[in-house]
């Protein structure tokens, strides 16, 4: 029978060397015995086996633990079993490469919980695979997963977990780009979080999408406000995706021109403690906007690129603020031009002349500026722009006016009549 001082003489090793200490949690749980306090041992055992498995990174032993343990699992509370449940599999998060491996020990799981008829325990991973298949952009799985799951909780009426598939629902609608479906399953998720009392961590997920659905309408001042309370609401927690909700904020400033705010925000009392590369590559990004240089905006980019380029919402909006930024460089240097070679000013702007070239014609066809590309001459022929002669639309509204006074004058004679 594994006795107390057997489970802290395995931590102990466990903090030591985790490769030693699997042995002794393996004997543990291998161990029989009916007592509260031998059940007890062995769960503590199975959750520190697995940590072991989640240090040394091997996953395909953790996952074999998960499958072996529902012996075990059957013995213990379905309220505690769940949490367990959980917990293991979230263990997987934590090893790079796993996600394939994670979502196969899901959908096994669910099937041994459809087999034991443990029905909240079911949908608990089922809202957990939703999330795999997100991380893993397999959308139209997760969205087949949402809708049965949305049915099922309905007639349960668990007001909780509906909030976390709604929101669930919005992420992967705003994934596929289908922001008007993305913002209705917000809306909802916030409906039914407002009867119910709302955990920080949800409430600060539901505040995290919101903004980042109001930048996308470039509605950055609310977004700003939105990320704000997401950086509350994460940093009281303690919770690693405060760092996103700060460069959101940041990003949020650049976008509405007002960069010089961002050391103000960096200063404040919750942002100090997230100062580190992230927040350098906004910093850089603002400093570039700020001159209005491409030239540093690429060198921002280049030197920052995985801070930049792995968030998809921090790349999208990039994307549109070089393409804002080149399109006004662009027109300060053709300003003073009626024909300039197309060559001189990617020379000016540093920048390939196909590129400038590909650009210009964007910017021809969006009537930014009047001209045309020479191509055979590798110019671009700026003209003036003519002013609109109003008085055509001037004479139109002037005989509307008389047509709706003549109207009202016969109105009046018919009636003295």
């Amino acid at each position: 029978m594994p006795s107390i001082s057997t489970i802290a003489q395995a931590e102990e090793v466990q903090k030591a060397s985790p490769e030693q200490a699997i042995p002794l949690f393996q004997s543990i749980l291998a161990s029989t015995g009916t007592k509260d306090s031998t059940k007890n041992d062995q769960e503590t055992a199975l959750l520190k086996l697995a940590q072991c498995y989640r240090d040394l990174h091997r996953p395909n032993e953790l996952a074999a633990l998960i499958h072996d343990s529902r012996t075990l699992i059957t013995t213990i509370p379905k309220a505690k079993t769940a949490k367990i449940i959980r917990t293991l599999i979230d263990y997987f998060s934590e090893i790079p490469n796993t996600l394939p491996l994670q979502i196969d020990v899901c959908k096994q799981t669910i099937q041994w919980t459809i087999q034991e008829k443990r029905i909240f325990l079911k949908q608990a991973l089922e809202t957990r695979l939703i999330a795999l298949y997100l991380d893993n952009k397999m959308y139209s799985d997760a969205l087949a997963l949402v809708a049965t799951l949305l049915k099922e909780l309905k007639k349960l009426d668990d007001k909780m977990m509906l909030v976390e598939v709604q929101l669930l629902e919005s992420r992967v609608c705003h994934a596929l780009r289908n922001l008007p479906k993305a913002k209705a399953a917000l809306t909802s998720a916030r409906t039914s979080a407002n009867s119910i009392y709302c955990p920080p961590l949800l409430q600060a997920a539901l505040d995290m999408q919101s903004g980042i659905l109001h930048a996308e309408e470039k509605d950055y001042k609310t977004a700003f406000s939105y990320f704000y309370e997401t950086l509350e609401g994460y940093s009281s927690l303690e919770d690693p995706r405060a760092i996103s909700a700060l460069k959101y904020m940041l990003l949020c400033k650049v976008m509405l021109n007002l960069s010089e705010d961002i050391q103000s925000i960096l200063n404040s009392k919750v942002a100090l403690k997230y100062r580190g590369v992230g927040v350098d590559a906004m910093k850089a990004i603002a400093t570039a906007h700020q001159n209005r240089s491409l030239q540093e905006f690429e060198q921002a980019l280049a030197t920052y690129r995985e801070e930049l380029d792995n968030d998809p919402i921090i790349r999208n909006h990039l994307a549109s603020l070089y393409d804002k930024l080149l399109e006004q460089n662009l027109v300060r240097v053709i300003e003073p031009f009626s024909r300039v070679e197309i060559s001189h000013i990617a020379e000016i702007i540093k920048l390939p002349a196909q590129q400038v070239e590909i650009k210009l014609s964007q910017m021809i066809l969006d009537k930014s500026f009047l001209g045309v590309l020479d191509q055979g001459a590798g110019c671009l022929v700026v003209f003036e722009e003519i002013p609109v002669d109003k008085t055509y639309e001037g004479a139109l509204d002037t005989m509307k006016n008389m047509a709706n006074v003549v109207e009202s004058l016969y109105e009046k004679a018919s009636k003295l009549t």
